[in-house]
């Protein structure tokens, strides 16, 4: 067969277009999306979207500061999709109150729909929107940061307390967690100089043990030590309410194969105009079973509001099971103080 045979032609040009072709496909770059999903290689997450950990509760963002009043966001979460946002705060008062009526509903709606933060402003309401997104912001990262937390939660956590001031000097106390249990207790501060050297020397160590043993800060105190010891136990509640949820300061309730997990949350201290309200709760199950006021305004008049308000507070509390209660008549500060902490306080519970 001659070389110029139209057979051997038709073959070499065949030959020659397979490798053209096989060429092409070598080359085709490896940044193509749809190649970097095929070989199981997740796309970059976008900026503010929902963390995907798992993540349940409320979580309540940051207030932010708008020309015409505060903004707050507070998120729903079921693991890790947000089911519901709404604002806790926003500006009210003449021509707010029609902004905000016609605005945040859209925003919530938007927030649940995006998944995340990229939503767009509402018009005519500039600032109510960009208050809202920067909340709605914090939020987002607070519930990013308590899936992290949960993910890593299987080995020790080191919490260490706020101070906590008493007539003799602050005491300060340093947690170790593993497993959500309390394995070691130690006072970083404890009161010093003179007599107060003996007191600690003997208590801080009996209280450490007693931690330890409570697995919580329902701790009895050391006899002769009475501020060292309300001291201690405060900041080791500090300590604890810092764990992730069904971390430190839970703890096994019931018994038999049902046990339900407990956790002692403690709020952040609400200021008003006749001093601080503080709210600790224990949830168990999800269930708010107990509320107690560890700060309210004293002295005077305040005495008799908060040894009336209070305790009708904490069974409000209880029976509704969310911060969703009626001030009390005549102690309308120390209610909408109550509130606020008892909502900070929920918001830690993490579902």
């Amino acid at each position: 067969m001659r070389k110029s045979h139209p057979v051997r032609r038709a073959v070499l040009a065949g030959a020659a277009t397979v490798s053209g072709i096989v060429l092409l496909l070598s080359l085709k770059p490896a940044s193509d999306p749809g190649s970097a999903q095929a070989a199981g290689q997740a796309p970059p997450a976008a900026a503010g979207q929902a963390p995907q950990g798992g993540v349940n509760g409320a979580v309540t963002g940051d207030a932010a500061q708008t020309q015409y009043g505060a903004v707050q966001v507070r998120l729903t979460m079921s693991n890790g999709k947000i089911t519901q946002a709404e604002a806790v705060q926003a500006p009210k008062g003449g021509r707010s109150d029609q902004i905000t009526a016609s605005s945040v509903p859209r925003l919530n709606q938007a927030v649940v729909a995006a998944q995340g933060a990229e939503i767009d402003a509402v018009s005519g309401a500039t600032y109510t929107s960009a208050g809202y997104k920067k909340s709605l912001q914090s939020a987002l990262d607070k519930a990013k940061a308590s899936a992290g937390a949960q993910q890593g939660s299987g080995g020790a956590q080191t919490l260490t307390g706020d101070v906590a001031q008493t007539q003799y000097g602050p005491v300060q106390v340093r947690v170790t967690v593993a497993g959500g249990k309390i394995t070691k207790a130690e006072a970083v501060q404890a009161p010093k100089g003179g007599r107060s050297d003996q007191i600690t020397a003997s208590s801080v160590p009996r209280l450490n043990q007693a931690a330890v043993a409570a697995g919580n800060a329902d701790v009895d105190a050391v006899s002769g030590a009475t501020y060292t010891s309300a001291g201690y136990k405060k900041s080791l509640q500090s300590a604890l309410d810092k764990a992730p949820a069904g971390g430190g300061s839970s703890q096994a309730a019931g018994s038999g194969g049902g046990q339900a997990a407990t956790q002692t949350l403690t709020g952040k201290a609400a200021q008003t105009q006749y001093g601080p309200v503080q709210v600790r709760v224990t949830v168990t199950g999800g269930k708010i079973t107990k509320a107690e006021a560890v700060q309210a305004p004293k002295g005077g008049r305040s005495d008799q509001i908060t040894s009336s308000s209070v305790p009708r507070l904490n069974q409000a509390a209880v029976a509704a099971g969310n911060a969703q209660i009626d001030a009390v008549s005549g102690a309308t500060y120390t209610s909408a103080g109550y509130k606020q902490s008892l909502q900070s306080a929920l918001d830690q519970a993490g579902g």
